[in-house]
């Protein structure tokens, strides 16, 4: 399918249709995986909505989920799980250097490069800006210092996209660059963090005078705030889609391959479903205690339900804006709130439906051991991902029109900032 002219417009069911065709004729469930997918890639049927310079077909931004979702009906694998072609691969569509395009899009689509974010710091979380790890350029080399943390998949990555700050003489944004990291070089010191309930799922990363080539600046030196910003939209949309990409029932050796990768990828969140308050559990636990007639705890459910469905309702329609090329504007904000309101609630019925036996992992009940640990998860829904003052100050500033929190270290050399 080539890229689209004004003249032919795709459907999903033209998209659908051409999908089939190629797979029919590409499709051999014996390749390894990294096989198939550099076919997949190299037709374009990964990123269809990109450049047909750059592994696209020139479609609209809906047409790669139609893609992805043909193959797998098909019985074939798409893309790959993971933060490479979620975040990475897109940012360095969007603002890497050609020659950094060459290097790294195709083996990371394939998933044959896999990538961790190397952003948050111990002092620079939702005030990511505030960032005080230092890259200091040595000819044509970086050398960077500092601590970075909550950074997923590190401890297996080949590469991180990074951020780090290159002028202290500017103010915090602006003193900001991009740069993609070879994890596995000398100084790269990867730690996992263990949790209070009990999962690693996160890692922090020390950087002791790591060397980062110039031609890996992505973007502009200095302009590291605008492609930091690229990747957190991409962000947005990637969480919500860790779905499997093959058939249940497909077979071969390409399928084994993906079994295995998701089962490596999705071990990480497996605790998930607890950290959103498993509204699953409520009703069944409630009536197994003959708590169902309880009207407070009938109140609380209901509540509890309320949050959950409106939290998927805002995520389904930010989905479809972006799927029609749109920005979905303030439904992020406005989901995630309502998702962690969603995950205290259902915290609060299950507290209230098991009492002090919420804390005990051995009762007997094989649901007691679930609630336990969604008690100690579901603190993290309203952290990760912006937490619930940064979405309020997003949706105050940009949906009601509210003034801006004052800013007293605005506009001011970073080095000046009291920190």
């Amino acid at each position: 399918m080539s890229e689209r002219s004004n003249q032919d417009t795709p459907t999903e069911e033209s998209v659908r249709a051409a999908v089939h065709a190629w797979f029919e004729q590409a499709w051999n469930p014996d390749l390894s995986l990294i096989e198939w997918r550099e076919r997949l890639v190299d037709a374009g049927w990964a990123v269809p909505s990109w450049s047909t310079n750059w592994f696209g077909l020139g479609l609209p931004a809906w047409a790669d989920r139609t893609a992805h979702a043909a193959i797998r009906d098909a019985g074939g694998v798409a893309v790959p799980l993971g933060g490479g072609f979620g975040l990475a691969a897109p940012t360095m569509y969007d603002h890497a250097s050609d020659e950094l395009k060459a290097s790294f899009l195709r083996d990371t689509l394939t998933g044959a490069l896999t990538w961790c974010q190397l952003f948050s710091e111990p002092g620079a979380g939702s005030d990511l800006a505030g960032l005080q790890a230092t890259a200091v350029r040595d000819g044509d080399q970086w050398i960077v210092n500092g601590q970075k943390v909550w950074n997923t998949s590190a401890d297996h990555a080949d590469m991180g996209i990074l951020v780090a700050r290159s002028d202290w003489d500017a103010p915090k944004h602006r003193g900001l660059t991009y740069f993609l990291l070879n994890m596995h070089q000398p100084g790269v010191d990867v730690r996992p963090i263990r949790q209070m309930n009990e999962y690693s799922s996160f890692n922090e990363v020390f950087l002791n005078d790591v060397s980062i080539p110039h031609a890996h600046v992505v973007g502009e030196v200095g302009g590291g705030w605008a492609v930091a910003r690229g990747t957190l939209a991409h962000e947005r949309s990637y969480a919500t889609s860790r779905e499997a990409k093959f058939a249940a029932q497909a077979s071969g050796r390409v399928v084994d391959e993906a079994r295995v990768e998701a089962a490596e990828y999705n071990r990480t969140y497996v605790w998930y479903p607890q950290r959103q308050g498993r509204l699953d559990l409520v009703v069944e636990r409630a009536q197994s205690t003959g708590r169902s007639d309880d009207p407070v705890l009938r109140d609380e459910m209901a509540a509890a339900i309320s949050f959950h469905r409106a939290a998927d309702w805002t995520a389904k329609r930010a989905r479809a804006s972006r799927e029609l090329g749109r920005s979905p504007g303030s439904e992020g904000s406005i989901g995630k709130l309502a998702l962690s309101e969603a995950a205290r609630r259902s915290n609060s019925v299950h507290s209230m439906i098991s009492g002090a036996n919420g804390m005990l992992t051995e009762t007997g009940d094989p649901t007691d051991a679930v609630v336990a640990e969604v008690l100690v998860s579901t603190p993290a829904q309203s952290i990760a991902g912006g937490t619930d003052e940064i979405q309020h100050n997003i949706l105050g500033e940009t949906v009601l029109g509210l003034p801006r929190e004052p800013a007293p270290d605005r506009g001011l050399p970073f080095r000046q900032v009291n920190r």
